[in-house]
C-alpha cells in the first residue's frame, strides 16, 4: 500500500498545484477550497507513506515527479511547453528517481 498511497499523494498534489493559477490568488472559491482540499490529503497521504518509507526517500520521489507531472499538465493545458533546457532537467530528476528506486537500500523492495 505504501506506493499506492504515494501515488495517491503525487496525484493530488499536482491537481493542486495545476489549479493554482485557476484560483487567480485565492480570489475563486471553488478552485481555491479544491487547492486546499488537494494539498491537506496529498500531505496526508504522504505521512501513510512514511510509515514504511526513508522521509528524504519518499520527498524525493514525491517532488521529482511532481515537478514532471506539474510541467507536462501546464504544457497541455496552459500552452506552456518546457524549453530544452527544462526537459533536459526534468530528465534528470526522472533518472534520479529511478535510481533510488532501482538501487537505494532506503527503501523496501
Amino acid at each position: 500500500m505504501t506506493y499506492v498511497y504515494l501515488a495517491l499523494a503525487i496525484v493530488t498534489e499536482v491537481i493542486g498545484t495545476s489549479l493554482l493559477k485557476s484560483t487567480e490568488e485565492f480570489t475563486k472559491t471553488v478552485p481555491s477550497v479544491i487547492v486546499i482540499v488537494c494539498y491537506l490529503l496529498s500531505f496526508w497521504l504522504l505521512t501513510l507513506t512514511l510509515r514504511e518509507m526513508a522521509v528524504g526517500v519518499m520527498y524525493a520521489i514525491w517532488s521529482g515527479l511532481g515537478i514532471v507531472l506539474v510541467a507536462a499538465v501546464a504544457a497541455i493545458y496552459y500552452k506552456q511547453v518546457p524549453d530544452l533546457a527544462a526537459m533536459v532537467g526534468m530528465a534528470l530528476i526522472i533518472a534520479g528517481v529511478l535510481v533510488i528506486h532501482l538501487f537505494s537500500s532506503s527503501i523496501q523492495h
